[in-house]
């Protein structure tokens, strides 16, 4: 008999140590089985704007689209990829047009930015579809061994893929903390987008880089653990990443795949 998976999640965000307020967001919507983080950047505060802006438009573009219907308007479908990975990204272009028209309309909010990483869980295709713009990661954690999914669009990043040949003391000199694209930049957003196959067990961790740039991969791995109380792993990883130093906000959200007992 073919199995049925179920996605759970968790999600938590925390100011650090370091700052005086909060720019993450992130959003958990089981019914539509859409999980975000985004991060966002900006004078007067406008980071959070930004982030709550991708998360929200997000969550009402889903909410307000069926599966099944035309629902990458005003954006083309492309028929090379899944329903799913289509709404996806269509998700994330409507976000980053949403928030370059704010930044556009108010001077508070001029330059705003965020990052984003999303993941749809397909139970029908028994995989996850992870879109993301920017350096908020996505990591799978199976069988105690973890696995980071995406590639940060970061300026080091592009420095290491060019000149891999660099010295650990030539690659400590480059500038830290600088993303090569993020929504609200421009009217066209350039989205990476994968499709994981997912097994009972798995537990993906979407996360801000205040918490990737303050824990290992094998901390990150160690305090989610099986993943049985998300919630408690959430906790786990805030309080470490605050330990390190909590040098940004720290947002992570857990998705744990299970086996769906209704089938």
């Amino acid at each position: 008999m073919a199995k049925h998976y179920k996605a759970t999640a968790a999600g938590i965000t925390d100011v650090g140590l370091q700052r005086d307020h909060n720019e993450d967001s992130y959003l958990l919507l089981p019914e539509q089985d859409l999980f975000v983080v985004a991060d966002g950047m900006g004078g007067h505060r406008a980071g959070d704007v930004a982030s709550r802006l991708a998360t929200e438009s997000m969550a009402d573009f889903f909410r307000a689209t069926a599966p099944g219907t035309d629902a990458t308007w005003p954006f083309h479908f492309d028929a090379e990829l899944t329903e799913e990975e289509n709404r996806l990204l269509t998700a994330i272009r409507i976000a980053n047009h949403q928030i370059l028209e704010q930044s556009l309309k108010s001077q508070d909010c001029h330059g705003m930015g965020t990052t984003v990483v999303g993941t749809l869980f397909s139970r029908r295709q028994e995989r996850l579809y992870i879109g993301h713009v920017g350096d908020s990661r996505a990591y799978r954690v199976r069988g105690g061994a973890i696995s980071q999914l995406t590639s940060d669009h970061s300026l080091v990043n592009e420095y290491l893929m060019t000149m891999p040949e660099l010295t650990d003391e030539q690659r400590s000199e480059l500038p830290k903390n600088v993303i090569t694209r993020a929504l609200g930049m421009q009217e066209s957003v350039a989205i990476d987008l994968q499709s994981v196959q997912v097994e009972a067990g798995d537990v993906f961790v979407l996360c801000s880089d205040g918490l990737s740039g303050m824990l290992e991969d094998s901390e990150i791995a160690e305090l989610v653990g099986d993943g049985q109380d998300l919630d408690a792993s959430c906790r786990r990883l805030v309080m470490q990443a605050n330990e390190h130093g909590g040098e940004d906000n720290i947002t992570a959200v857990l998705v744990r795949i299970d086996v769906d007992p209704a089938f």
